[in-house]
């Protein structure tokens, strides 16, 4: 292996920044550590009810990172069946984690990085105040040809009201209520 190769950095195809301090990802992978160790995150918080692979798990805990697996704690069974494509518990709690400015820099992750992350962070546009319009936008710029109705639609009828905002906010949250979406601006 040629030095040049050995310093490239892989990131997880559905790597990205959704605000300072705050990015979303689909499932970490040991190829991915690298890259991923320079954000210095405190936190990841793992969306899918799945488990990580044991290897993730091990990497994550090495680099002193918590995990907080709410796709675990928070899924159920939908009997009966429903439309929603997550629940309405994991969003809120999600939510409330990412605007806790003492979980940053926190990495959002499911499975595929577009499915319940994308509800997550669409819901997080949401309540900073972005038209629907560029929240459907963005879930698509990541979810591609396996975006799904029914996400966008969760995303249109999930009741803010449920959230109840942390004490220790992020800034960039902080300029969006005090200043409107940067749509807006």
């Amino acid at each position: 292996m040629s030095s040049d190769t050995a310093n490239l950095y892989t990131p997880p195809e559905q790597f990205g920044m959704v605000e300072p301090g705050l990015y979303r990802s689909d499932m970490l992978l040991p190829v991915h550590f690298p890259f991923i160790k320079q954000f210095g995150f405190k936190t990841v918080l793992m969306l899918s009810p799945e488990l990580p692979p044991r290897v993730t798990v091990n990497l994550i805990e090495e680099a002193d990172i918590k995990m907080v697996h709410l796709g675990m704690t928070t899924w159920k069974p939908t009997q009966p069946a429903t439309w929603r494509p997550v629940s309405e518990e994991l969003i809120k709690e999600g939510l409330e984690l990412v605007l806790n400015a003492k979980t940053h820099p926190i990495l959002i992750m499911c499975t595929s990085g577009i499915h319940e992350t994308g509800t997550l962070v669409g819901c997080l546009r949401k309540l900073e105040g972005w038209n629907f319009s560029s929240i459907v936008t963005e879930y698509r710029s990541f979810a591609g040809t396996k975006a799904r109705y029914v996400n966008e639609q969760f995303i249109e009828l999930f009741d803010l009201d449920l959230v109840t905002l942390p004490m220790t906010l992020p800034a960039w949250f902080v300029l969006d209520q005090e200043h409107g979406s940067p749509l807006d601006r």
